[in-house]
């Protein structure tokens, strides 16, 4: 690859000084970041890619720790539902998903990501119909689409309404059979290298749809695999007292006993947690994805960010499934997130840098790869976003990082992903966007029945 050099750029590192350049260079060469520093990038000797950066920031690329790929067939279903209405209303329509159907949300989940300056992404799996076909690679072929490094967690269900579960008993996998798809999933599509655009966690869906078998031979599956943990917790105050009718305990006390606290799982949500909880958290180093707009969304709460910072757990952002946030974007959630934290906890309770952590270096903790994305740092892989802020909508703020993250939605300049070009001047450049928007719709009428 061309040596790329971005010049004349601002630019915010996100390592671990803060360090930042108003007037800076980023010097991108074999998928890795060579040099970053203040000033004009030093005249290079051979052929090269320069890139004008002025008028413009440099950040990490934005790391997305929890989504729903598949839902983006489903959005603007179920408005005003509460999260349990809103998945006894669904899971009937995704009994209809098929591998074409997947494939088709996913990619077009994965461009409205990148084109909104996220790199990399978890989705989170779970639903397998029967005859459904190769689902979990069809999201895979998606990532691979779009360009995206995706953390593809092989979700499933076990816990079918006849054991008290949510989902219907015909949405389900029997426990053996979801352990071994599981297992399959790993050695087929996890890759260990550090440079990885595939990599693969396990996730059993939540304590209300699946066994605490499931639970525990998941965790140990992935502890035997060297792969990481996920799963919903602690969203809505529902789980919280079904988990206390059922077993006599919070959530988080319920994970842990069956070995789901550690430094190789991340939670989604995590939003009712005692004090006690997040201290758990916190000591265990066990993470936890923040979706403020859909937890916004379904109305299930805020999250105490600032208590899991405070606490030492690693806290991402997530995305979280379209069907439960219409929007999709990933810029948009570090502005939601500042917001939420400061509604719960006052002014001072989250600023714009540490928003733009929890989208960047956060997300790279939770997911394990803390030392090879979420940082603008030399040695680590170029994933990286360029934001226009040169236009009226931040014409005047002079804080670039407070523009991001305060201002009205920015147009991405260049979206790079180990250096790799995926969006040029607000465009997917991977696919074709009318191409991944014909497939969408299609496979939308398909599984809602109207075509």
């Amino acid at each position: 690859m061309t040596p790329t050099i971005l010049d004349g750029v601002a630019v915010a590192t996100v390592d671990a000084a803060g360090t930042e350049h108003a007037f800076g260079h980023v010097v991108i060469e074999n998928g890795r970041i060579t040099a970053v520093g203040a000033g004009q990038a030093p005249k290079p000797t051979g052929p090269h890619t320069w890139v004008d950066g002025s008028g413009c920031l440099v950040t990490p690329g934005l790391v997305n720790t929890h989504h729903h790929l598949y839902q983006w067939a489903t959005r603007g279903l179920a408005q005003d539902a509460t999260l349990f209405e809103w998945l006894t209303t669904l899971y009937p329509v995704w009994r209809g998903l098929d591998a074409e159907i997947t494939h088709a949300a996913a990619s077009a989940g994965l461009a409205r990501l990148a084109t909104t300056g996220c790199t990399t992404a978890a989705d989170h799996h779970y639903v397998y119909p029967r005859d459904g076909g190769d689902q979990f690679a069809a999201l895979v072929e998606a990532g691979k689409r779009v360009g995206l490094r995706l953390h593809a967690i092989r979700g499933s269900m076990d816990r079918g309404r006849s054991h008290g579960g949510l989902p219907p008993d015909n949405l389900v996998e029997d426990t053996e059979a979801a352990l071994l798809a599981t297992e399959q999933a790993v050695n087929d599509h996890h890759d260990t290298s550090p440079d990885a655009l595939t990599r693969v966690a396990v996730g059993p869906c939540s304590p209300f749809s699946v066994s605490a078998e499931l639970m525990t031979g998941a965790a140990e599956l992935a502890r035997a695999k060297g792969v990481r943990l996920h799963t919903h917790l602690a969203e809505t105050v529902d789980e919280e007292d079904q988990c206390q009718a059922e077993y006599g305990c919070t959530p988080t006390e319920y994970a842990e006993r069956l070995g789901w606290l550690g430094d190789d799982v991340w939670l989604a949500h995590t939003v009712h947690l005692s004090p006690d909880a997040v201290k758990r958290l916190g000591a265990t180093g066990t993470g936890s994805a923040h979706c403020p707009t859909s937890n916004g969304r379904l109305g299930t709460g805020i999250a105490p960010v600032r208590d899991l910072l405070d606490a030492g757990a690693p806290v991402g952002l997530g995305v979280d499934g379209a069907a439960s946030n219409e929007s999709g974007g990933m810029v948009e959630e570090l502005h939601q997130a500042l917001l939420q934290a400061r509604h719960r906890g006052g002014p001072k309770a989250l600023d714009v840098r540490q928003a733009l952590w929890l989208g960047t270096m956060g997300g790279a903790r939770c997911l394990g790869r803390d030392g090879e994305i979420g940082s603008i740092e030399p040695g680590k892989l170029a994933d990286l976003a360029v934001w226009r802020l040169d236009g009226l909508d931040h014409a005047g703020i002079d804080d670039p990082v407070a523009a991001l993250v305060l201002g009205p939605l920015p147009k991405l300049k260049l979206l790079l992903v180990g250096g790799r070009t995926v969006v040029d001047d607000g465009e997917l450049r991977t696919a074709s966007e009318t191409d991944l928007a014909r497939d969408l719709r299609a496979a939308a009428e398909r599984l809602k029945g109207t075509r």
